[in-house]
């Protein structure tokens, strides 16, 4: 329970972040590359903590390569895929397609795990997936998308969807107590590669400058981001829970979190939209728990 509780917690701190990020001008491109450099290297430092150079070199193997290879790229496009989807299409669509995507990644777990299901079980997941529709419903009418935004939108719920699916059977087929940092490391830096090489692609071709205020913040944020990961993982490692119960009760207590996060330190307005969600939420979570 408490990997559960620090996952959610880590989680909505980066969320947190992001949001103090926009008040103070903090380039997202340039902080998300670093995130992920130094998440990479806590990954690192944490591995060869425990292991040396020979045990790394017998640890590694092609599929733990290609899987955090994927993986890192899956990160680095969703990423990518939000931000412009909440900028260009909102917010508000934006977090129902990403977080909706919970829905591949339980459906791995229940069709190629062969997860123990009830009834009441399978009320919390819908009721967990009304509760993200509400909390993310704002009291203003959206504008009519285009087939182009549609496409977006669908490649995000796919994209996160598969990128939590994929972790969901790494962590039953491949990843173990010896390994499990190695390949957080693989996954971590080849993604702070490939936002490296798209950032010195903006970096040449528009205004974007690289600054001290970006690089910071993003060393900041990669913290958590390795911690979420790692006790995500271990969440779903962990015999008390299913797969199918971690995805829903994440991103619903992310949502609670951040809410209440944002009212205390934001002094946001929460629309009644979002107190049904999470009133739904917290009903779901009991339901998947019982």
């Amino acid at each position: 329970m408490i990997d559960l509780v620090i996952t959610i917690t880590t989680f909505s701190i980066m969320v947190m972040l992001f949001k103090y990020f926009d008040k103070i001008g903090v380039n997202n491109l340039i902080a998300i590359t670093f995130n992920y450099f130094t998440a990479g290297i806590l990954a690192l430092s944490s591995y060869l903590s425990e292991n040396s150079i020979i045990e790394l070199k017998s640890n590694i193997n092609l599929n733990l390569v290609i899987i955090a290879l994927i993986v890192g790229g899956l990160f680095v496009l969703t990423f990518n895929l939000y931000a412009y989807s909440a900028q260009k299409i909102g917010i508000t669509l934006s977090t129902i397609s990403n977080k909706m995507s919970m829905i591949i990644p339980i459906l791995i777990g229940l069709i190629l795990f062969k997860e123990e299901i009830t009834f009441f079980k399978i009320l919390g997941i819908f009721l967990a997936l009304g509760a993200i529709v509400f909390s993310s419903k704002d009291d203003k009418n959206g504008k009519k998308l285009s087939q182009i935004n549609i496409g977006i939108l669908f490649l995000l719920f796919i994209g996160q969807g598969l990128a939590d699916g994929i972790l969901n059977w790494a962590q039953r087929n491949i990843l173990n107590s010896e390994n499990m940092n190695l390949f957080f490391t693989l996954t971590f830096l080849s993604a702070g590669f490939a936002g490296g090489l798209y950032s010195l692609f903006k970096l040449t071709t528009s205004n974007i400058k690289m600054d001290k205020k970006s690089i910071y913040w993003g060393i900041t944020l990669g913290v958590p981001n390795y911690l979420t990961l790692l006790y995500f993982i271990k969440s779903l490692k962990n015999e008390l829970f299913s797969s199918y119960q971690v995805f829903p009760i994440v991103n619903i207590g992310v949502i609670v979190m951040c809410t209440i996060l944002s009212v205390i330190i934001f002094q946001e307005k929460v629309s009644i939209f979002k107190w049904i969600g999470i009133g739904f939420g917290i009903l779901a979570i009991s339901l998947i728990l019982f």
